[in-house]
């Protein structure tokens, strides 16, 4: 299993960030929100735990959406512990 990962920038705009939190990991606009805020604050936010394929999938869908929208938004895959899927 694979954590999905969203990094902070100084650029991207927080809509766009929860947007895409909505549309790609399927978290309500609470949700959204909440990891957006912890992206921002924290350098970094968890968006979701899943099979390789899936995460791979999730992380180059958000990077090319940001590119497309013109933004720099960065999103990464690491490996999960066992214990936390």
């Amino acid at each position: 299993m694979y954590r999905v990962i969203m990094l902070n920038d100084d650029f991207t705009p927080m809509d766009f960030v929860v947007d895409l939190l909505m549309v790609y990991f399927q978290k309500s606009r609470e949700q959204a929100t909440e990891i957006m805020l912890t992206i921002h604050h924290r350098g970094r936010g968890l968006c979701g735990i899943y099979p390789f394929e899936i995460a791979e999938s999730k992380v180059a869908c958000v990077e090319r959406a940001s590119r497309q929208a013109g933004h720099p938004l960065r999103c990464v895959m690491e490996r999960s512990d066992s214990d936390e899927s």
